[in-house]
């Protein structure tokens, strides 16, 4: 579990979070949601320690994460996994490669077991015999899906999504959705997705967050955001012609 209790955060005296506090469930699909420019993206970099907030409390589990100094924090980190927008692959590095990075960073395994949790990680991912290929011999959606078998490969308690489903079609959105939505039920991980991908917030929205101008403007399930009131939560979800036809618009 991850809490915030009252978050602020501003750059050169202009204030991009003001007051943020929430619960991100363990076992759950945590999302922000927001427009550009709403400090969606701000919030998820502070709350993995990019950024240093200026007002508020940061928790994982009961460790109160932004006042660890460096060594603490690395302890901490050992535990997260992070999915980035553009998967964020090395180039120069096999998809085996690129896998067992964060292995080979953090553990003192031997050879064969890393290998061995390696292979295990793309089997979970449905990614086979593709171990000695590089990521511009492989697809848009199969990039996505080494990038999470990497995430995982520590066997993370706290998962950071940004953008997952960036540039990739309806259909393999679909799938790498369902494919964090599993790992997170299985795995009983606390994660955390920063999107403004409607359909995903509908799919796998166990819990969502709506930021705007930089304040949590709205709080709640997948299911009740079709039901709000709230004028600027609407004028943004609505926007999506999936939800404009769940609605009936």
């Amino acid at each position: 579990m991850i809490t915030l209790n009252h978050v602020s955060k501003s750059f050169e005296g202009r204030e991009v979070l003001s007051d943020i506090s929430a619960v991100f469930e363990k076992g759950k699909t945590n999302l922000i949601i927001g427009q550009s420019g709403s400090g969606k993206t701000v919030l998820l970099k502070s709350i993995v320690g990019l950024h240093d907030i200026n007002e508020g409390e940061i928790y994982f589990n009961d460790i109160l994460f932004n006042k660890l100094n460096f060594s603490g924090k690395k302890e901490i980190r050992k535990k997260m996994g992070m999915l980035f927008q553009g998967s964020a692959l090395f180039d120069s590095s096999t998809v085996e490669e690129n896998v067992m990075f964060p292995l080979d960073m953090f553990t003192d395994m031997t050879k064969e077991e890393k290998l061995d949790r390696v292979n295990f990680c793309l089997n979970r991912v449905n990614i086979i015999n593709s171990n000695h290929l590089f990521p511009a011999e492989i697809s848009g959606g199969m990039k996505k899906r080494v990038a999470i078998a990497r995430a995982i490969a520590l066997n993370p308690e706290f998962l950071f999504c940004d953008e997952p489903n960036s540039g990739l079609d309806p259909r393999t959105s679909v799938v790498i959705d369902e494919l964090i939505k599993e790992i997170t039920v299985e795995y009983n991980i606390t994660t955390i997705v920063n999107t403004h991908d409607m359909n995903s917030v509908m799919s796998m929205g166990d819990k969502v967050i709506y930021i705007y101008e930089g304040k949590k403007w709205w709080e709640g399930t997948s299911a009740e955001i079709l039901d709000s009131d709230n004028k600027e939560l609407n004028d943004f979800v609505f926007s999506s012609e999936l939800t404009r036809k769940i609605k009936g618009l």
